[in-house]
């Protein structure tokens, strides 16, 4: 017998588009960070507050890295006198969901069409962050010197000022159609986008994440972020300590419990992080207290809070408690400061896997 003729009229159905991811984080501005370990006198010839973060020009930002040559302070574990990744509140946050956590993210922003942009892509890519919301632009990628003194406090000087972005009439309701989570950083040269943003969240169900940036931000611009605050559309708040007093400066009562009170008016979750403290959380039931983990052995603070955030959020996604979400995301931000920059090493994530399990928390089951 020959062979039998294939049924005609039979269609081979396109692939599926990918599900939209999960989470979105809103980072308008691409971000690259120089990391370096630096004695303090370097830290005493930089203008502002040592442990803050203010905006320096491109001249500035060049100056401080010729000037990190001489000052660096040398490690075995540090073979470059400067480590060189994506950063960004919001990336570090977003890689640590997807690289450490499984969790499907993507990324809204823009990116330059350097070096720079070429090596923010490739490193978010990586960890499996979705592009398909980035935008190139024609023009420099943001950057952001991180120095790190002797004990592991930080002290940002980013480049912004020239760096491309994306506006907020750019934005649109398909970016964020299907996610669950917006996650975004407070700041006063991004308020229209970031106004943008959460109308179209709200728009397509999505819930808002906000991180309170720094305590320079809070204390300059105050008015815009109560603003924000009080329009009821933020569901979750992170502050360090420092955040948190600023933003109650001038109250009778002026602790991390009384911010916590008062962001937990505005919003479902909130979360005061204390350093080597730990943190305490408050949403509509109760009020927990969680130690940290790994502040012994921390090399460098950078991305502490960002990946905190990782870990509490991928515990609300999994329906975890609130003291879960704390202990998840005080072993996420344990992993990332006992080495340098706003990503977890992969040691690094093995040792925060170790420690979730040791604490009866679910270990991640990651996509290889």
């Amino acid at each position: 017998m020959g062979a039998e003729a294939l049924p005609r009229n039979i269609e081979i159905a396109p692939a599926a588009p990918p599900p939209p991811p999960l989470v979105l984080g809103l980072q308008p501005a691409a971000l690259i960070d120089h990391v370096a370990r630096v004695d303090w006198s370097l830290l005493d010839q930089i203008p502002g507050d040592r442990g803050g973060s203010i905006p320096v020009a491109i001249e500035e930002l060049e100056h401080i890295l010729r000037e990190v040559e001489t000052h660096m302070i040398t490690s075995p574990d540090n073979a470059s006198p400067i480590k060189t990744i994506a950063g960004g509140s919001v990336a570090n946050t977003i890689r640590g969901l997807s690289a450490g956590f499984g969790v499907s993210c993507g990324i809204i922003g823009a990116y330059g069409d350097d070096d720079e942009g070429k090596l923010f892509v490739s490193n978010m890519g990586f960890c499996g962050v979705n592009l398909s919301r980035l935008r190139r632009k024609i023009g420099p990628t943001g950057q952001c010197v991180c120095l790190v003194d002797a004990l592991g406090n930080r002290t940002m000087r980013p480049c912004l000022s020239s760096a491309v972005k994306v506006q907020a009439n750019e934005l649109i309701n398909e970016d964020f159609k299907g996610s669950k989570w917006l996650v975004m950083r407070y700041g006063i040269f991004n308020i229209e986008v970031i106004q943008a943003a959460i109308r179209i969240a709200k728009q397509e169900g999505l819930c808002v994440s906000l991180d309170l940036a720094s305590f320079e931000m809070v204390r300059n611009f105050r008015l815009p972020l109560l603003q924000l605050l009080e329009s009821g559309d933020i569901d979750l708040c992170f502050a360090n300590e420092d955040e948190a007093v600023e933003l109650l400066r001038g109250e009778q009562k002026v602790d991390p419990e009384a911010a916590l009170e008062f962001l937990a008016k505005h919003c479902n979750w909130a979360v005061v992080t204390l350093g080597s403290n730990g943190c305490i959380a408050k949403d509509k039931k109760e009020i927990v207290r969680v130690p940290a983990i790994g502040e012994a052995n921390a090399t460098d603070a950078t991305g502490a809070g960002d990946l905190f955030a990782s870990g509490f959020l991928y515990g609300l996604v999994k329906g975890l408690t609130l003291e879960e979400c704390c202990k998840m995301g005080a072993c996420s931000g344990g992993s990332v400061v006992r080495s340098l920059g706003g990503e977890v090493t992969p040691e690094n994530r093995q040792w925060m896997y170790k420690q979730l399990q040791v604490k009866g928390l679910p270990v991640p089951e990651i996509r290889n």
